[in-house]
């Protein structure tokens, strides 16, 4: 009450910005992964795919493409360890489905990581029908790498070289330390049995 009687409204004043809560929820580490499952049932086979890939039991959450500055690569059993049932997963990933008899379908997942470790990179994802682990894997590594070229300014690639080329040339130029991909590919069986493949990039905090 103030002195003329009347009920004072008090009014909350918004927080400082220094005293808000900030989340930055960036990895610090990452593994790559794949697997193949078949089965009658379609998500059955996607089940499968997981469980060979070692992360079946985590809540998936599919990102996209940065691979984020100072992440260190580990291997997948490092990574897997440190994965508890139910876990909230942030993975880039790639994933492909057929049940058509004898269809070659493909999954990757490329990578382009710079030079500089204060600098993030890029993944892609890739998936296919008809293609080969090489030729899918080659596919997604140079869209990462292009993608990377591009926010370092470096000049587009060369379209009459082929992929093997122009990665010396990038590495050369001191802006790409490491290009790479993990692919999986499989033959879909002659019964018409679903089929999937999956690749990830699989990010640890």
């Amino acid at each position: 009450m103030n002195n003329n009687g009347a009920q004072q409204t008090s009014i909350q004043q918004p927080l400082p910005d220094m005293q808000k809560p900030v989340f930055n929820l960036v990895p610090t580490k990452v593994f790559f992964t794949k697997g193949v499952g078949t089965h009658r049932e379609e998500l059955r086979s996607y089940e499968l795919a997981l469980k060979e890939a070692g992360i079946e039991k985590c809540n998936i959450v599919n990102v996209s493409s940065i691979f984020p500055p100072g992440c260190k690569i580990v291997s997948r059993n490092e990574g897997i360890k440190e994965l508890v049932p139910g876990m909230i997963t942030f993975c880039v990933m790639a994933r492909c489905s057929s049940n058509e008899p004898r269809r070659l379908i493909a999954a990757s997942v490329g990578s382009a990581i710079p030079a500089e470790e204060d600098m993030y990179g890029y993944l892609s994802e890739h998936h296919a029908y008809g293609q080969t682990d090489e030729t899918a894997g080659d596919y997604a590594e140079e869209l990462a790498a292009r993608m990377l070229a591009s926010t370092l300014g470096l000049p587009d690639f060369d379209e009459t070289k082929n992929w093997d080329e122009v990665k010396k040339e990038y590495r050369m130029s001191d802006k790409i330390v490491k290009t790479g991909n993990t692919t999986q590919s499989t033959i879909i069986d002659p019964a018409g049995n679903w089929s999937t493949v999956v690749a990830a990039a699989v990010f640890l905090f």
